[in-house]
């Protein structure tokens, strides 16, 4: 049964569980129309609500009093794939909805605050295809899984130039799998199933960072996120050409830590380039996703200890941003983002879709009323990935070949707290 805190805080975000946020490996490019329009970089600026997540340091640098901001991302998906079974198919297309929410306040010259939800990585897909012996035929191969954040933030400014800040909340994951499973051991490598797997937990994850305005018109940051190590908690079914049966299951699905630097140019009044450079340790968070299987409904069926290979790379992604602002608030934006596809061909399946590569964005933002309305559309995409022997047991995409590419749309309303509400100035705000 499932444990009352989790039903309570599952309820809190689960709006935010919707999201297939496919970028860097599973890492979205941006978590608000502001940073998505702009190549996803956020680590040196202070003009919207998200820099809660990507540099809490920079809640020291607004030019308000504080901010409110309201947004949401919607993510359609194209995967392809094919093997000598499967001819070209296209993955059933979904649109998923993300929403973010922020609160930031300065209470003083050198204390400022915030608190906000943030859904920055996620994976899903669902393909029909014709399964592998002994479940041969037309087969569904689903999969889902998200992380969304709970973050509450502190900055300290001891200076008007130099600003430190850092995060802490509670992280929610979920992972969902279903379709054709060859186990690959320790125990009982290489039986074919029909595996139905679906489970969630909590962590424990922080941030920090430091922003510092260099000259008048250039800012640098760097800022860390911790790693999410979730103990999550389940159910399975689990058939096999001899039966069937369910079990209580146990996984633990880690989300990689990164460092990232970024850097804001004002090149004019009106001109703005920007440059965030980020680490990510797949490595370390996707070696294996270990399961473990226990108390069978079918008394014929033992305990399972199942570890599925991954063997990701770290990835650097890097990340270009300008900006040009008119006269009344408006501003339009561009971005561009490159980062090698962090999943090795020999362990690629239908279940993580992450040939992803690179993306590209625009974005235009306006004043309405007392708000900062920003709209933004990002196109990421990779390379074709040809899976000649495949490194898992059983052989099931020997010969196969994946291609990944997304649509994401981002909307933020922003309303500026204290004197500078509304403001319409033509100069870039930090």
């Amino acid at each position: 049964m499932r444990r009352p805190p989790q039903v309570v805080f599952g309820a809190a975000l689960s709006l935010l569980s919707f999201g297939s946020a496919l970028a860097d490996g599973i890492i979205l490019d941006g978590v608000s129309a502001y940073t998505i329009g702009r190549g996803g970089t956020n680590i040196g600026f202070a003009d919207n609500g998200s820099i809660l997540h990507d540099n809490p340091a920079a809640m020291g640098q607004i030019e308000s009093e504080g901010m409110f901001q309201l947004g949401a991302t919607g993510l359609w998906t194209e995967f392809q794939y094919s093997d000598p079974d499967n001819n070209d198919v296209v993955g059933q297309h979904q649109f998923y909805v993300m929403p973010e929410i922020s609160y930031i306040r300065k209470m003083s010259d050198q204390w400022a605050f915030g608190a906000g939800i943030f859904s920055p990585a996620g994976f899903g897909s669902i393909f029909n295809l014709n399964g592998p012996a002994p479940f041969t035929g037309p087969q569904r191969y689903k999969s889902f899984g998200s992380l969304s954040k709970l973050l509450f933030g502190a900055s300290y400014t001891p200076d008007d130039r130099l600003s430190f800040g850092a995060t802490i909340g509670p992280a929610l994951s979920f992972a969902n799998f279903e379709g054709p499973y060859t186990l690959q051991g320790p125990g009982f490598p290489g039986l074919p199933t029909l595996l139905d797997m679906e489970v969630d937990g909590f962590a424990l994850v922080w941030s920090a960072g430091v922003q510092y305005q260099l000259t008048d018109s250039t800012t640098i940051g760097a800022a860390y996120q911790s790693q999410s190590k979730i103990d999550a908690s389940g159910t399975t079914n689990v058939n096999t050409p001899i039966g069937s049966s369910s079990y209580d299951t146990e996984a633990t699905i880690v989300w990689p830590q990164s460092v990232g630097l970024g850097v804001r140019q004002q090149l004019t009044s009106r001109q703005v380039v920007s440059l965030d450079v980020i680490w990510f340790n797949w490595a370390a968070a996707f070696d294996s996703f270990d399961i473990t299987l226990s108390n069978p409904s079918n008394p014929g069926f033992p305990e399972l200890r199942e570890e599925f290979p991954l063997n990701w790379r770290d990835t650097v992604s890097t990340r270009l941003g300008y900006e040009y602002h008119f006269n009344g608030g408006r501003v339009v934006r561009a971005g561009y983002v490159y980062h090698r596809n962090p999943s090795p061909a020999d362990t690629m399946t239908v279940f993580i879709p992450a040939a992803l590569e690179q993306a590209t964005s625009l974005g235009y933002g306006w004043m309405w009323r007392d708000w900062n309305v920003n709209l933004a559309y990002m196109y990421s995409f990779g390379s074709h990935v040809y899976e000649d022997n495949s490194a898992l047991i059983g052989g099931d995409y020997d010969n196969s070949e994946h291609y990944d590419q997304t649509h994401a749309a981002a909307i933020s309303f922003t309303k500026l707290l204290g004197p500078k509400q509304g403001c319409e100035c033509a100069t870039a705000v930090r």
